[in-house]
């Protein structure tokens, strides 16, 4: 049985965290560079474990992290869902009446997807900023508020006007939610555990796709002369979106040294198993050197650009629906043939992240292989005879395959920037080319390409066949680091960097908010 102190002399006895042996500690050598930092500019982690060099007890972080699972985990798959479904209600509602009764016409349709990303795009970069200076989990419970508000207004809407701002507004909310989900993540998880994690709450985009087809096909449904089924369907969504804001900001955690459900031991552990294991957890101030660094950086581009290829496609999220009507079914087999597609998602993320976490280092290849059904997919659409309904109606759920690419993406980006500042400039960078895709994409299905729609089948096929070569490429990249490091290290041209705090008390890298070029001990995950 052990004691541990923290900062606050708070005594905690505990079999999981065990006294460190003092021979285990290095007191120094030729490569050994020891540095005196200050704990206000290193990681807020840093603070609230200074001076614990004990040995965690696997099997009680795996408790930890099965209690954090449970809590945080639960939340944020259900807010994807439902961000999914409200961000798709323009493209349920267009085989429900929405055209016909605000007198839509393709061009304005077409916008109405635009202006969502445009907003999303121009306020990016501002809700990064907000998520790093203010409480996260406060910060998306605000927007999610806002945005429940904003999609129950949609149903008051009687032309292009009204509905244009509304989806202006719900743009701007919606930036807040996956980078702030990145981020949280990142707090909680390791580089491993974060890329499962990741692809369980974006597989609730499936979910949130059977959903809509179900609610899409009950209202469709309603006895005529009520309101109309687009409305209550736009008012459900709404209601729903704005009880998850509560939600939110009562249960969700701002970091581990915040989480209500953890004692203080068990935060402890929470941040110590991270060690050597992820990107830190969090720094409110902001590092112009670390902004400058992401954007000389190579990375951060390349996942920018590999998001605004890979979601060139993502505008069949609005079209489907008018896809797959054109082709002779009914509204009400249209409404449960997209349900398809919501299966093949979660079928696709959750196998994906299962192989990455049973083959280590294997992002990039598994990202590039899920690409080549979509390949095929692309193939079919521009050369099979529009007589073909059931072949081109399997070339678009084929489409669906290549989900897990971005999704590793989103993981891998994170895992690969270091520093708080950075991390998060990377990850907008990356979320910037997500809108850059999204807004340029709905602007390929012009009413004069109807009903075949050659010209965008191959700008989709052309972003199915570069997304998995840049995948590999970034992969083959991040290799040669790694292997350039070991080099280093071996040779011995890398010393062993030491850091302490103020009062001599010695502070791990994880926790400093160094970048992953200033700490060269780091290794990029594959």
């Amino acid at each position: 049985m052990s004691a541990i102190k923290d900062e606050k002399n708070l005594e905690m006895t505990s079999t999981s965290v065990l006294p460190a042996h003092p021979g285990d500690v290095e007191v120094g050598g030729p490569n050994v560079e020891k540095h005196k930092i200050a704990l206000a500019d290193a990681d807020e982690a840093a603070a609230f474990v200074a001076g614990f060099h004990g040995e965690i007890d696997p099997k009680e972080a795996d408790r930890i992290r099965r209690k954090i699972d449970w809590h945080i985990l639960p939340l944020m798959m259900t807010l994807y869902f439902v961000q999914f479904t409200d961000k798709t209600t323009l493209g349920s509602s267009s085989i429900l009446g929405i055209k016909t009764d605000t007198h839509l016409s393709a061009t304005e349709y077409n916008w109405l997807g635009t202006i969502f990303y445009l907003a999303y795009l121009i306020f990016e970069w501002p809700q990064t900023l907000g998520l790093q200076k203010f409480p996260p989990g406060k910060w998306m419970a605000c927007n999610i508020f806002v945005w429940s508000v904003v999609l129950c207004c949609h149903a008051a809407c009687t032309n292009f006007a009204g509905l244009f701002v509304c989806r202006f507004f719900l743009g701007v909310c919606e930036g807040s939610i996956t980078a702030g989900f990145l981020i949280v993540t990142s707090m909680f998880y390791t580089h491993i555990e974060a890329t499962r994690r990741v692809g369980f709450w974006f597989l609730n985009n499936g979910c949130a796709q059977i959903f809509s087809g179900l609610v899409s096909f009950g209202v469709y449904h309603l006895p005529p002369g009520g309101i109309a089924a687009w409305r209550v369907y736009m008012i459900i969504c709404g209601l729903v979106t704005f009880v998850l804001s509560v939600l939110f900001w009562f249960f969700l955690p701002d970091n581990p040294m915040t989480a209500y459900f953890l004692t203080q031991e068990e935060k402890i552990i929470a941040i110590e198993r991270l060690r050597d294991q992820s990107t830190g957890i969090e720094n409110k101030h902001w590092k112009r050197e670390q902004f400058i660094e992401a954007l000389k950086d190579w990375k951060p581009w390349a996942f920018a650009i590999f998001a605004a290829i890979d979601n060139l496609p993502n505008s069949l999220t609005n079209q489907s629906a008018l896809i797959i009507n054109s082709f002779g079914f009914t509204v009400g087999q249209t409404t449960l043939l997209g349900m398809v597609s919501g299966a093949i998602e979660i079928i696709t993320i959750y196998s994906s992240t299962w192989v990455i976490k049973k083959v280590p280092n294997s992002r990039g290849i598994v990202g590039a292989c899920y690409f080549i059904p979509n390949i095929v997919s692309g193939i079919m659409m521009v050369s099979l005879p529009w007589t073909s309904k059931g072949g081109l109606l399997a070339a678009v759920y084929l489409g669906g395959l290549g989900t897990p690419g971005f999704v590793l993406s989103l993981s891998w980006c994170a895992s690969t920037n270091l520093g708080h500042t950075k991390k998060t400039t990377c990850n907008a960078m990356l979320l910037i080319g997500y809108c850059v895709g999204n807004l340029v994409a709905p602007q390929m299905w012009l009413a004069q390409y109807s009903p075949r729609y050659y010209i965008p089948w191959g700008v989709i096929l052309a972003s199915y066949t570069i997304c998995p070569i840049m995948m590999l490429g970034i992969a083959w990249g991040l290799r040669r680091e790694n292997k350039r490091r070991d080099r280093l290290t071996a040779s011995g041209e890398i010393k062993v960097e030491k850091f302490y705090d103020e009062n001599g008390q010695e502070v791990d890298a994880t926790f400093l908010d160094l970048t992953d070029r200033e700490n060269l001990a780091f290794r990029y995950p594959l």
